[in-house]
């Protein structure tokens, strides 16, 4: 099979056709850096996502506070790590660096404060 991808990994976004069978990558062609076979190799093989969400506040000067995880994921485990974060509530203080989930749904990724939230 062949499938053509749009490299997000540096500004110059190549348009990159690999030629495959399963996740066995046969050639990538268009990449202008090896990055580029890096990360169609990666789309095709294990495809990973990190994610950047809110979780809410009670006692803060705002409701919801930024978080993301500390690694990429597998994209197919999106929606149940997103349910996790969603069951989350913090209480203020919250502190960026802060992690909300340790390791979560024990993918090898935290879920961590990006944004201070002082108490009310």
């Amino acid at each position: 099979m062949k499938r053509t991808f749009t490299c997000i990994v540096c500004p110059n976004g190549c348009e990159i056709e690999a030629e495959y069978e399963g996740t066995n990558v046969l050639s990538v062609t268009g990449n202008l850096c090896p990055k580029g076979r890096t990360y169609v190799t990666q789309e095709l093989v294990d495809p990973r996502r990190t994610i950047a969400s809110s979780v809410r506040v009670s006692g803060g000067t705002l409701p919801l506070a930024s978080v993301r995880l500390t690694q990429p994921i597998p994209k197919d485990r999106i929606f149940d790590v997103m349910k996790v974060i969603n069951g989350v509530e913090l209480t203020a203080p919250v502190q960026i660096g802060q992690v909300v989930v340790r390791d979560v749904l024990g993918l090898g990724s935290d879920v961590i404060v990006t944004k201070n939230i002082p108490a009310a």
